[in-house]
């Protein structure tokens, strides 16, 4: 009889894990690969110089892998850490690490795990958002969530300087409250996919000449700058606050847009067969959006706005693994952090200072493919 159960229990989970084929392995497999070669090439150069050997060893250091409190104090915070490691029973003790592996592991990846956060949130955001609207365009700069993040940014700046320290939550909220003025614009007894790109392209539309009329007014140089980093994505100075920021939200948006991966193949469907089939598609159409909102809200707040990630990556996966969306989300979890990773390592390398802008680079890498897409692809537009 138990061995009855337990057969019957492994056939259930095979059956569950039917959608896992050849091609998505390999695409995790080969991102997790690029990604990890990228972070390598990341934590190799800096202001502080030591040989690229030396800063690999200090990625693998022994002493960081055998003390579970040091990742604690890093990802938690030194105080929350620190408390965690006390309550499962792991020794709290200071750990004595060497220059080049505290350079390594404070100060230089930091900036290789944000980017993988920014680009698993801003591609599983940009596969949501064209189910929604059933539309391969469609993505978080369409539908106005950067446009209006980036007013947030740039109001708070150059009006309201005195609430910088709050960016990161005001980048977010901007970005939420322009999808809700799309969302009202298109409202028509509900919504359409067709009346929400067209409602996102005016109110970005707006929101950017809005942003340009700002950068008019201001008179500090170095406002301006900081607002021009922000606006077209940075992830120069990120520290580990910024993983703390990202970590939580990054958690919850993506684990519900893999939960909601059935909804999303069902309002591909089309609206009529999604309620034929029970689904009240409104307010699926509603939840999912909000999804997609939290995680390219997520990816502002801590990077600014990273261009073409949300829109090229989804079309990148569906190449390689198909249209289902429990594949399709699964392959943007890592397809997006190996495109961002790789970005902000040529970011890194293509000026002395590093101070070049992933989203000019993420630009740089996505307009080419885009048109090769689009010169590939007849019937680009609906999904």
């Amino acid at each position: 009889m138990a061995g009855g159960t337990r057969s019957l229990r492994t056939g259930a989970v095979r059956d569950r894990l039917t959608w896992v084929d050849g091609p998505l392995v390999t695409v995790v497999l080969g991102s997790l690969l690029i990604a990890f070669s990228a972070g390598l090439v990341q934590v190799s150069f800096g202001d502080y110089t030591m040989s690229i050997p030396a800063a690999w060893r200090a990625v693998f250091d022994p002493v960081v892998w055998t003390n579970p409190q040091f990742f604690l104090r890093l990802f938690l915070g030194d105080a929350l850490g620190t408390e965690v490691a006390r309550a499962v029973g792991l020794s709290t003790a200071a750990v004595e690490l060497s220059r080049e592996t505290l350079v390594v592991w404070r100060i230089r990846m930091p900036r290789v795990v944000v980017a993988a956060f920014v680009g698993a949130n801003l591609a599983v955001s940009g596969a949501v958002f064209q189910a929604v609207t059933r539309n391969e365009l469609a993505s978080p700069y369409i539908l106005g969530v950067s446009s209006g993040a980036g007013l947030a940014i740039l109001l708070t700046l150059i009006v309201f300087s005195t609430l910088t320290r709050f960016l990161p939550l005001i980048a977010a909220l901007g970005g939420m409250l322009a999808f809700l003025v799309v969302y009202a614009i298109a409202w028509r007894g509900g919504t359409s996919p067709v009346r929400l790109v067209l409602a996102g392209v005016i109110v970005s539309t707006v929101f950017q000449s809005l942003q340009t009329g700002l950068f008019l007014v201001a008179d500090d140089l170095a406002v301006v700058q900081t607002a021009i980093a922000w606006t077209t994505g940075s992830l120069t100075g990120v520290d580990w606050e910024q993983v703390r920021i990202s970590l939580p939200w990054t958690v919850v948006a993506l684990a519900l847009a893999l939960v909601g991966s059935r909804q999303l193949n069902v309002l591909l469907l089309g609206e009529r067969t999604a309620r034929s089939l029970g689904m009240r598609v409104e307010r699926t159409r509603f939840l999912l959006s909000g999804v997609a909102i939290l995680a390219a809200s997520t990816a502002i707040a801590v990077a600014g706005i990273v261009s073409f990630v949300g829109l090229i990556v989804p079309h990148m996966v569906r190449q390689l693994v198909g249209s289902d969306y429990k594949r399709l989300v699964v392959g943007c979890l890592f397809v997006g952090p190996a495109l961002m990773t790789v970005a902000d390592a040529g970011a890194r390398l293509a000026l002395p200072s590093g101070q070049v802008p992933v989203g000019i680079v993420t630009g740089l890498i996505g307009g080419p493919y885009f048109l090769y897409l689009m010169r590939r692809t007849e019937a680009l537009g609906d999904l």
